[in-house]
């Protein structure tokens, strides 16, 4: 389940759609690519046309940390509701990305960069109802340290959609410019928003203009960029993507930083979309879960390098520092069971993964973890063929 919504963890059968390009394809888009200077003049540190989406039940303070230590130039954290912001619950300790990197690493902030559990720059995501709230939201992220403040106008969630919040807002976009200027106007001006989206509510011609009357107000206003995920509300996650309207959106709006989502399984992938759609940056959501190489193999790509599956011991060093920073966030019990959906995962790159699936699965408590990761990466001398990743 992610954020309430059936989700699956795996990509639909690419033999029902037509291939995004091939590898060669892709390794040539990421030698040649340019990052547009905007983003990095936006946000500095962000430095690649890739970054970690905000997932929902994902994307805490451990995944992006062990995101940041394997290329991830940008992050986002899950949505934070903004009456919760408000109230003082969560968001308030687990969220904060200092307090998460001086927990996790030696306590100092400059100490923490230097130890790479540097935390930023990182957007905190916030969703609401009420323009106000949502306001006073954002400004309690700022003074928590965000660098930026995301907006949620995408979630799909059913009672998130019940609660007027997320995707409910591209049916109803007067409500959603209502939020956005509200967001914008409380935030100091030197700290960038950007907003989150889907294509539309569903597939209608009315919710398409829905969607575009949103997208162009958040420009309007001042919102830094969008991201766009090619599904649409209703579709949740089911089916594929819809690049094409991603194509098109970004040809008739040529001024306008657009991020892409949807359909991010490998770091070919990636620039398959850079490509084939001319989105300035690409989301990655759920491939990266338990799969932190897919922003070094980016990387490598980009530097003309072959791309390698993890060895053994590369696997087993991130898993124990998951499982710490996890553990250090959540406490010992929580963390036992929280980071199953995690391990599923990450069991799919050892060469035994229905084995360590299993074993990950059976897992109560942090000490059932080290046990298992023991059993299965123990040993330092094993290591997967290092030969080029297959292809998307």
């Amino acid at each position: 389940m992610l954020g309430g919504v059936s989700v699956s963890l795996e990509p639909e059968d690419p033999a029902h759609h037509a291939p995004r390009g091939s590898p060669e394809s892709a390794a040539q888009v990421a030698r040649n690519y340019q990052l547009d200077p905007r983003i990095p003049a936006t946000i500095p540190g962000f430095d690649a046309p890739f970054f970690q989406a905000g997932l929902a039940g994902y994307s805490d303070g451990a995944m992006r940390l062990i995101a940041r230590q394997h290329g991830a130039p940008f992050c986002i954290t899950e949505a934070l509701l903004d009456r919760t912001l408000i109230n003082g619950g969560k968001g308030r300790r687990k969220e904060d990305p200092d307090l998460i990197a001086s927990e996790c690493g030696l306590g100092e902030v400059d100490e923490n960069r230097v130890a790479g559990l540097d935390d930023h720059p990182i957007a905190g995501q916030v969703m609401g109802t009420h323009p106000e709230e949502m306001a006073k939201a954002a400004l309690i992220l700022v003074k928590m340290g965000y660098d930026v403040i995301d907006v949620n106008l995408a979630c799909p969630v059913k009672k998130i959609q019940k609660s007027n919040r997320g995707g409910h807002f591209l049916a109803h976009p007067q409500e959603a410019i209502a939020v956005l200027k509200a967001v914008r106007a409380a935030v100091p001006a030197n700290i960038p928003c950007t907003v989150k989206m889907r294509r539309a509510w569903d597939d209608t011609p009315e919710m398409a203009r829905n969607f575009e009357t949103v997208f162009d107000a958040a420009y309007e206003i001042g919102y830094a960029w969008a991201v766009v995920h090619a599904r649409t509300v209703l579709q949740k996650y089911q089916g594929f993507a819809k690049w094409e309207v991603l194509t098109d959106l970004v040809a008739r709006r040529p001024d306008r930083i657009i991020m892409g989502s949807g359909d991010i399984w490998t770091a070919a992938d990636i620039f398959h979309m850079l490509h084939v759609c001319g989105v300035h940056a690409v989301s990655v959501a759920r491939g990266c879960i338990g799969n932190p190489w897919i922003f070094t193999q980016a990387r490598d790509l980009m530097a003309g390098r072959t791309p390698r599956a993890p060895t053994i011991q590369e696997q087993r060093e991130a898993l124990l520092q998951h499982c710490l920073f996890a553990e250090t966030i959540h406490g010992e019990r929580n963390a036992g069971r929280r980071m199953r959906k995690f391990g599923i995962k990450f069991a799919a790159h050892h060469p035994t993964q229905r084995e360590v699936k299993d074993g990950f699965i059976q897992c109560e408590t942090m000490e059932h973890w080290r046990i298992v990761i023991e059993r299965f990466y123990g040993s330092t001398n094993m290591r997967v063929d290092e030969v080029p990743l297959p292809s998307s």
